[in-house]
Order: structure tokens, then sequence, then C-alpha cells
């Protein structure tokens, strides 16, 4: 849909309509941090799953528990290949009669092109709902008020996604050991709205996706438009925290996420970045990060921050060091980066499993 803060006067796009900024990326950041601002997202797409059998047929093929999810409830789910590879991320919201999944544009036909593959005898309808938008603010402001609003609603609910990640979710686990998480500040929200709702919200401050994503990359926060690959296990990104449900039943790929968490350690780890922001150019995803002349990982994200200055997350090999200084390349430019801990090298294997006593193959002694 042909969005109404298009048409607002130093608003910048991209070539897919995503507003990237609206003439200042650093004050949007500190208006949409203190919930004074909204923030347009083109890149989000809504799907609704209608029918009886919705959350018990949801909760059996993805990784979130959805089984008994309330309605107005907010969470996120995951849906894995049978290697436990993330194929497919999506916010979760229910409103008791649909259950509507938010996901990013480049990985929202695709995830309802597969559950419309299954659904078998399932009672449930799948539909990318083109005529809504999705535009978000952070909770305990103006913005946030008015987005509950303008929001669509499902019955008496508004339709307002809370985003998860502020906390560990029931059944989740964390691997990162910051005594305070960034996450815990991130009080984002994602509301459903028609023409109506979204016309009724231009009079506000907007902020652009440029300071969404900075203040997402300082929470750590992973998405599936930056942080996933074809390698990525939920592990590596800590997104155990708020998307996997490690008490609940069988689902495809279940098995390997036991495994790694409770037996291994995930292959990769993600970390923030501290970039040296002296040549004032920030890497782009894909950039690789180098270990003196090793290349140990990739770039996923990165941004300029009000405060924190140029940030990345990046995710590395489990096996580069945590004290090392690392190097980003980017085109011909070398910049310098400081590593945050997200994922320890030395995440997983939480089970206690008891060694064995190992038997001696010694001879027997002679007669």
């Amino acid at each position: 849909m042909a969005g109404a803060f298009a048409a607002l006067p130093g608003v910048v796009a991209d070539d897919d309509g995503v507003i990237q900024h609206a003439g200042g990326p650093w004050a949007e950041q500190r208006a949409l941090a203190a919930g004074r601002a909204v923030v347009p997202r083109a890149d989000r797409v809504v799907i609704e799953v209608a029918g009886a059998d919705r959350l018990t047929w949801l909760d059996s093929i993805t990784s979130q528990a959805l089984g008994s999810l309330a309605p107005g409830e907010s969470t996120e789910l995951l849906v894995l290949d049978p290697q436990g590879r993330v194929e497919h991320a999506a916010a979760v919201l229910d409103d008791g009669a649909s259950t509507w999944l938010i996901a990013d544009r480049g990985d929202a036909a695709g995830l309802a092109k597969w559950l419309t593959m299954m659904r078998f005898r399932a009672a449930v309808t799948v539909a990318v709902r083109d005529d809504l938008a999705v535009v978000g603010a952070m909770r305990g402001g103006v913005a946030a008020d008015r987005l509950v609003g303008a929001a669509l609603r499902g019955g008496d609910l508004p339709l307002v996604w809370a985003d998860p990640w502020e906390r560990v979710s029931p059944g989740g686990w964390q691997y990162a050991r910051a005594e305070e998480h960034p996450g815990a500040d991130y009080a984002f929200l994602e509301a459903l709205v028609d023409d109506a709702g979204e016309a009724s919200l231009v009079d506000l401050d907007v902020a652009g996706a440029l300071a969404a994503e900075a203040l997402r990359i300082a929470a750590w926060r992973p998405r599936w438009a930056a942080e996933v690959d074809e390698r990525s296990l939920p592990h590596e990104s800590d997104w155990l925290r708020s998307a996997v449900h490690l008490d609940k039943g069988c689902y495809r790929g279940q098995e390997t996420v036991a495994k790694v968490h409770n037996l291994g350690h995930p292959p990769r780890r993600l970390a923030l970045l501290h970039l040296d922001g002296s040549e004032n150019v920030l890497p782009a995803r894909g950039d690789a990060v180098l270990l003196e002349d090793e290349e140990v990982g990739q770039v996923t994200s990165a941004a300029h921050h009000h405060e924190l200055g140029p940030i990345a997350l990046a995710i590395l090999s489990r096996r580069a060091p945590e004290d090392a200084a690392l190097v980003v390349r980017h085109d011909d430019a070398a910049i310098a980066a400081a590593q945050e801990i997200i994922v320890p090298g030395d995440a997983g294997r939480t089970a206690e499993v008891p060694r064995l006593t190992r038997l001696s193959r010694r001879r027997p002694a002679e007669a």
C-alpha cells in the first residue's frame, strides 16, 4: 500500500519505498527512543492466519509454544529446516479469531507459501494482507499512545505487537552474560494499520529506518533481513531468548536445537562491534571481519548510533578470541573494531552429563 508518510516533506525513501530518514537521522533516533516519534515499517509485511486450528497448527510446525497463546499476547516464532537452521521468522499476535504474523518483506512471500503448503487438513487459512501497513514506536510516550489509537482492531483488541526482546521469554534461554542487557530498554511496538489509521499519525514526528536500525543494533536484537544466512542457527544470535521454547513438543529442527543447546556449542557467535569512526565509513552487510589477515566472520548490520557512535553486529567464528582486536574490510578501507560479547564462545553445553568411567583395556594378569 502507498504510505501516507511518503508524501511528507523531507522524507527520503529507498527504491523499495522504505523511508530511510526524514532529514535528521540522529535527531530521529533520539525522538524514537524517547517515545516521541513513529517509524513507518514498509520493510515489514502482515500475514493473517485464521481458522479454529491456527494456534495448535502453528505450535506444531514452529519453534514457539503457541497452543495456549492468549488474545493480545505477543511473541515471535522461527521456522527451522531439518538441520535446525533458520528459514523464516515472524512476530506473532493473536486476537482470539486470527493470528497475525509480521515478517520482514524479503521473507514474507516465502513464509506465506511455506505455511500454505503445510496446511494439509488443518482448519486454517493463510493470507498476505497487502492492504495493511506496519508502523512502529517505542512504548512509554505520546507516539505509542497514538499508535494504539490508530491500530486496527481484532474484536476489542488493538492489533499492536510488543517486541518480547525486553526479557527472556517463557521456555527461552539467554546466552549473553551482560549484567544489564541492552534489550531490557528496547520497548518496541509495531501496530497494524489501514489507510485511515496510517493517515491519522502523519502529524507526529517521523523516524526512518536508519534510526530504527541503530536502536535495534544497540539492543543486540537480531532480525531475519540482517542476521540470517543459509547457515544460521538460532543459538548463534541469542534468539533462544525470545523465539524458541525449549520445553515444547516436537517440531522440525528441534533435535538440532536441543543437541546444540544441551551437548554442543553453536559454531558461530554474534558480537557487537564498536567501530573506529575516524574515516566516517560504515561497513555493509557481508563485509569481512578479520583477525590479522584471517577472515573470522562477517558484518550483518551497521549504523551510526546517536550515543555509541558507529556500531555493527557481526557473526563470528566461535574460535575467534573474545578479547582480540578486529578489523572490518569495507572496499579499500580497514576499520578497526572492538568486540562487545553477546554470545560467548562457550555458549551451549548446558546439560549436566555424567562422565562414565573409562573401561580398562589392560590384559588380565597371567596366572
